[in-house]
């Protein structure tokens, strides 16, 4: 247990830790919401994050006597920590309803399938260039109308394999 110098020391920054931190976090989470973030701060609310995590441990741990007397007492107290941990659970178990594909899903999908002579001219290149490039990442297409799904399917891994060789300057 903590003596009570060290205890007044260890109030002393982490209660200011904690509150700068869900200002940072509260400003940041609502900036990234309403897509008006700029710059670092997504960078910054997710790192950020951390130090509250941590800041918010530390508090408690300093505070835990008074804590356990306010969860002793009637109070609403108990009931709103108890929904929020429920929400939590719940949020680790339930899908939000399908709203179909995202924007990226649907344009990777688009050059996925597309002749290979259209997605070439995406990346600057001539048709038999491209397929040369894929070739050499190990994706043969049997001519430049064949589209790169054709060879790869459902495969993440190697469309991205596919578009990265795409993307590589030309030799």
């Amino acid at each position: 247990m903590m003596n009570t110098t060290t205890r007044t020391a260890t109030r002393d920054w982490a209660t200011p830790l904690t509150i700068g931190t869900f200002a940072l976090m509260g400003v940041t989470g609502v900036l990234l919401f309403f897509h008006l973030d700029r710059g670092m701060q997504k960078f910054v609310h997710e790192w950020g994050g951390w130090l509250m995590v941590a800041a918010v441990v530390v508090h408690s741990v300093v505070n835990w006597a008074s804590f356990k007397r306010y969860l002793r007492r009637p109070s609403k107290g108990p009931v709103v920590i108890g929904l929020c941990l429920l929400v939590l659970v719940g949020s680790s178990f339930l899908q939000p309803a399908a709203k179909g594909a995202s924007p990226s899903s649907i344009a990777m999908k688009a050059v996925a399938n597309a002749p290979l002579a259209t997605v070439a001219a995406l990346f600057g290149k001539p048709a038999e260039q491209a397929r040369a490039d894929l070739a050499a990442a190990g994706i043969a297409l049997p001519d430049t109308n064949a589209s790169i799904h054709s060879v790869v399917g459902d495969d993440r891994e190697r469309l991205g394999a596919a578009l990265k060789a795409m993307a590589r300057a030309p030799r």
